[in-house]
């Protein structure tokens, strides 16, 4: 079967690998035909070469894995050993060891969700993302009323806009260096700035604080501080990017003298949000047209991943399809 793997810092190269039979599967797992999958942000440090290891995994460097780094993925059952996945259901979630890109992906069933059949596995698979944006604003105060700024306007950024303007924040601020005043409009972004981080913050007046901070860019060790810097007193920053980093330091001045919370974490209970994010884009029509800008077929990863490693206003989600 077909697989892709990282040869060099921006280079994949086609196989073919072995299949795994279904005799294999261990308890829970469930075995996958690649239908579609998504380009995620964190995805991109090992396209460029970047070294990392795979989640709870010590003693393997994730980069000589076949498949990887894809874990946004949709496919259609072959096999399974978990209760709640049968052969021929279609299905989104996780490719639980990140190796997404190969024409068969064994995934752990406990996160991964069957969906609305009238959505197209391009377009399922942004239900990934959006389960991870629903369970971290579930974790945050209510929005209710609320200033929200979010860092990064990116794919999970304008996701952050959208949910949080759905869930009633009154006021919601988009910061990023690439222009989105196209697209703004139709994720809730009431204010669009454009600049950095440290720009933003260094003009912020004390009226004009937002209650609520997210750091939806991740990759970098400066941009938590700025997202605790610009928080009003006694707000919430909230960390969903990708740390790449053990260490970061924020001021613990700032955190103190305003009365700050600081929050982060995984996505939990990924079948359930799964569900709740299916619904969610149920619940509002167009916002998965508005998301997905780009597909691509399975045989043209490589330029999927080029055009994902640029920035550019006018590409949200890309999608690679069977």
């Amino acid at each position: 079967m077909w697989s892709y793997r990282l040869v060099a810092p921006y280079t994949f190269e086609k196989s073919d690998v072995l299949p795994r039979s279904p005799e294999s599967l261990g308890d829970g797992q469930v075995l996958l035909r690649f239908l579609a999958a998504g380009i995620c942000g964190s995805d991109l440090p090992a396209f460029r070469g970047v070294k990392g290891r795979l989640p709870f995994d010590t003693g393997r460097q994730a980069a000589d894995k076949d498949g990887f780094p894809i874990h946004e993925i949709v496919g259609e059952v072959l096999a399974s050993r978990h209760p709640s996945h049968r052969r021929g259901d279609r299905v989104v979630g996780w490719a639980s060891g990140f190796d997404g890109l190969m024409e068969e992906v064994v995934a752990d069933g406990d996160g991964l969700l069957a969906y609305t059949e009238s959505l197209s596995p391009a377009h399922a698979v942004a239900l990934q993302p959006l389960a991870c944006v629903l369970y971290a604003v579930e974790q945050l105060p209510d929005l209710s009323g609320r200033h929200v700024a979010v860092l990064g306007q990116g794919s999970i950024g304008l996701l952050f806009s959208y949910v949080a303007k759905e869930r009633g924040a009154a006021q919601v601020t988009g910061v990023d260096p690439v222009d989105r005043d196209a697209v703004a409009s139709s994720f809730g972004v009431d204010t669009v700035v454009r600049a950095t981080s440290d720009r933003w913050v260094s003009h912020l007046t004390p009226d004009a604080r937002p209650d609520i901070v997210v750091e939806a860019v991740g990759h970098q060790v400066a941009t938590l501080g700025h997202a605790v810097e610009a928080c009003a007193f006694g707000g919430t920053v909230f960390y969903f990017g990708v740390p790449d980093d053990d260490s970061y330091p924020i001021s613990m001045r700032t955190m103190l003298r305003n009365n700050l919370t600081l929050k982060s974490g995984v996505t939990m209970e990924r079948r359930r949000m799964l569900g709740e994010a299916d619904a969610f884009a149920g619940q509002h029509p167009g916002l998965l047209d508005h998301y997905l800008t780009h597909t691509f077929p399975a045989d043209d990863v490589q330029a999927a991943f080029e055009l994902a490693s640029r920035p550019a206003p006018g590409r949200i989600k890309i999608a690679i399809v069977a």
